[in-house]
């Protein structure tokens, strides 16, 4: 068993009880080929709850700052995760994003970039909306419905598929199409609150 295997089976083992965690949606999930999953973003949380959730293995984002810290500097890489610097276009993990999904792997996203204070979904940043641009990857929305609260029901529901088919073709910006990504988060959060 590989450390990310592991390390997704200790998560789920620890979380699902804790906070009563259902998953809704798995079947919009595509067996293989580039997948990018935007979620909103409620917790510190989130990424181990969308990682332990997910059909297939994700590589996420995660700021800089986090692969300084000693304990999760050694963690990180060996849970698929790569650094982004944040407040400016990082064009080295902007490259390894598109890498990942040309590769057919699955790329985790926070399109809104950090953690929501109210809980309330806000605005995205046009790093989703680059990537479901510029790659031909499946584009999943995820909604995170809290609130992390010990014993209290949380959800994670994966959408059905954003087609970015047309809006490749109509040449749309990235600022668009991370509105459109958003717009889906906010329907599923909506729908399953």
């Amino acid at each position: 068993m590989d450390f990310y295997t592991f390390a997704k089976n200790v998560v789920k083992g620890v979380l699902t009880p804790a906070y009563r965690v259902k998953t809704l949606g798995k079947e919009h999930f595509p067996k293989e080929g580039g997948v990018l999953i935007c979620s909103n973003h409620i917790d510190n949380l989130d990424p181990p709850v969308v990682g332990m959730t997910s059909p297939r293995d994700i590589h996420f984002m995660a700021k800089e700052e986090l692969f300084q810290a000693p304990v999760l500097k050694g963690i990180l890489p060996r849970v698929n995760a790569f650094p982004v610097k944040r407040g400016n276009s990082d064009r080295e993990s902007l490259r390894k994003g598109l890498k990942l999904l040309k590769e057919g792997k699955v790329l985790g996203l926070f399109p809104e970039g950090t953690r929501s204070k109210t809980g309330e979904l806000g605005e995205g940043l046009a790093g989703a909306g680059f990537f479901a641009l510029r790659s031909d990857a499946v584009i999943i929305p995820c909604a995170i419905i809290g609130p992390y609260k010990f014993l209290r029901p949380l959800k994670v529901v994966y959408g059905p598929p954003i087609d970015f088919n047309e809006y490749r073709k109509q040449k749309i910006s990235a600022d668009e199409a991370t509105k459109i990504i958003m717009d889906r988060i906010g329907k599923l959060i909506s729908k399953h609150k």
